[in-house]
């Protein structure tokens, strides 16, 4: 290993597999199978909502059906589009965080449950192999919380070729975003600029590996890259004894929340807490339920994430501005409220706003051309197709907090770095991680 980005898992993110190529067979051979009109009964459209509320992505979804339940709620007179009143049934499935069973729910709800449009969240795990299999079945869906090129190269997409993708659509930040995150949050503790990223061998470790680390080095940081691990690992003795001796004071990563918490447990066991000044996480870090479990070892780890209460924005799909939606779940979970509660939010935000936008929702050729030209506020801010970066795909944007440890042991979130994102107010001051 060296402080340059490793070979292992560099192509996978970007090389169509024989899997990718199968299905686009498949999907085209869908479009002859499958009439451009879905299976509406009247004027009522079935949409399926996939996300993983057990297993080990269960935080992601934790949330979940409160915000699906104010969306009922706020859209129980149905919706206007193209001069009829449309009735919203939604189907919510867990993924159980399996993705082969993220994909026989999104089956089962096209097939069985006879849905018209199908939305997904959270993580690689959720949204590709649902996207598969809509795309295979010409579905038209859209998804978020998961970095825009797992979703778009890791299906089998290639860089400067046409979209292989009719029916499948996705929003969300990206790496791009993450670099100028973490260039702008990490100027503000001094550092020796080195670098140590902890990256799994899935869809989000390979696009950070193939495309984050050289962001990073093009910006002055010294990159130093442990290799790619399974997900559930259980020992990181190896990788924590690497950290020290790279003398690496940024450490990064990417993993399942409970690999997280078995990573820094060892780490401040080792040595590893004690050295490092910023614990910059991703896809973990995010809920303060992690925190808590934590404890003491919890107190100052940062974060970047693409919701917040101190958000600006409204939820149109639940009527509801962000310090609304935070407060409400609170009351009603008895819960800390959470980043995805508004990136939930936000995929019914344009998934309704798809709808109205549609000249007929019930044909599902109408109703993917109306996602492809989307431009719509939501929870997490406005979102554009029409923009790129590539066919099928919008962005959204990040802000880095910090977490904090009451003297009670509660947690709570400070906004501390905006530059990707500078319509989001700062709410406090980043400090380096120092454990007491």
């Amino acid at each position: 290993m060296n402080e340059s980005t490793k070979s292992t898992g560099l192509n996978a993110a970007a090389a169509p597999s024989r899997r990718a190529v199968l299905r686009s067979g498949a999907a085209a051979a869908g479009l002859a199978a499958f009439p451009m009109i879905g299976r509406t009964q009247g004027n009522t459209l079935r949409i399926g909502v996939v996300s993983p509320r057990s297993g080990p992505l269960a935080l992601f979804g934790e949330g979940d059906g409160w915000v699906l339940d104010q969306v009922r709620k706020h859209v129980a007179g149905g919706v206007e589009a193209g001069g009829k009143r449309w009735n919203l049934e939604f189907i919510a499935k867990d993924t159980t965080s399996n993705p082969v069973r993220a994909a026989a729910v999104a089956r089962e709800l096209i097939n069985a449950d006879k849905v018209d449009f199908v939305l997904s969240t959270s993580t690689p795990e959720t949204v590709n192999p649902v996207a598969d299999a809509c795309e295979a079945a010409g579905m038209p869906a859209l998804s978020t919380t998961s970095p825009w090129e797992a979703f778009y190269f890791g299906r089998g997409a290639k860089p400067g070729e046409p979209s292989p993708f009719k029916w499948t659509f996705h929003f969300c930040f990206g790496v791009g975003n993450f670099a100028k995150l973490y260039t702008d949050q990490w100027s503000k503790v001094a550092t020796n600029k080195k670098v140590g990223m902890l990256l799994p061998a899935d869809a989000d470790g390979n696009a950070i590996r193939r495309m984050l680390i050289p962001a990073l080095q093009q910006n002055g940081f010294s990159v130093f890259d442990a290799g790619p691990y399974q997900n559930g690992l259980a020992d990181f003795s190896a990788q924590i004894a690497a950290f020290r001796k790279e003398g690496i004071e940024i450490f990064n990563t990417f993993p399942f929340p409970p690999d997280f918490a078995v990573f820094w447990r060892q780490a401040a066991q080792r040595g590893l807490a004690q050295q490092v000044k910023i614990v910059q996480t991703a896809k973990a870090g995010l809920f303060a339920a992690e925190m808590q479990a934590l404890g003491q070892l919890g107190n100052g780890i940062h974060s970047g994430t693409y919701w917040h209460r101190s958000f600006p924005f409204s939820s149109p799909a639940t009527g509801m501005s962000s310090a609304q939606l935070a407060d409400n779940y609170a009351k009603a979970s008895g819960k800390v409220w959470t980043a995805q509660i508004g990136a939930t939010a936000s995929l019914f935000d344009a998934a309704v706003a798809a709808v109205r936008g549609s000249a007929n929702p019930g044909d599902r050729a109408a109703l993917a051309a109306s996602i492809a030209k989307l431009k719509t506020p939501t929870a997490v801010g406005d979102i554009d197709f029409t923009t790129g970066p590539v066919p099928n795909v919008a962005t959204t944007n990040l802000v880095g907090v910090q977490w904090r440890r009451a003297a009670n042991g509660t947690f709570s979130l400070d906004i501390v770095a905006n530059a990707d994102h500078p319509k989001v107010p700062l709410t406090g001051q980043m400090t380096a991680y120092k454990l007491s």
